[in-house]
């Protein structure tokens, strides 16, 4: 199975509650509220993301909402005006539209981080886009 056929099952699995008497279990990993979308126009991607030992990304941010799901190892992010966390194996982290990913890391020297992100656009955008050169800002 591909890794998207994987992540496709991972959300079927995640998001069935199992009747009484299933062997299954599940739990809800993470549920929030999406902001108002064009539901015509809706598409979901999702992108398996590993980080190399001690690696990291630019800042950047995403156009639209951002479920990720921690699989191996552990993440440092912090977004413009939260707190910095780390996330680990069996978190579940939302991103929203437009936030500033000032931190986004491995949090290990030695050790690659793997997850899934699943980003949901109503409109053709990158996923991911670089933040504004803080000296180019106001100077349009």
């Amino acid at each position: 199975m591909t890794s998207v056929g994987t992540a496709l099952a991972c959300i079927a699995l995640a998001a069935s509650i199992p009747p009484n008497g299933s062997s299954a279990s599940s739990r809800i990993a993470i549920s929030r509220a999406l902001p108002s979308m064009d539901g015509a126009h809706l598409r979901a991607t999702i992108v398996e993301v590993t980080y190399l030992p001690a690696g990291k990304s630019l800042p950047h941010s995403h156009p639209c909402p951002v479920f990720s799901y921690i699989f191996e190892g552990a993440v440092r992010m912090q977004v413009k005006g939260e707190d910095e966390a780390i996330y680990k194996a069996g978190d579940s982290i939302y991103e929203a539209p437009n936030g500033l990913h000032q931190i986004s890391e491995n949090a290990s020297q030695t050790k690659p981080p793997k997850f899934l992100a699943w980003y949901i656009c109503d409109h053709d955008t990158p996923l991911s886009v670089p933040a504004p050169n803080p000296s180019n800002e106001g100077n349009h």
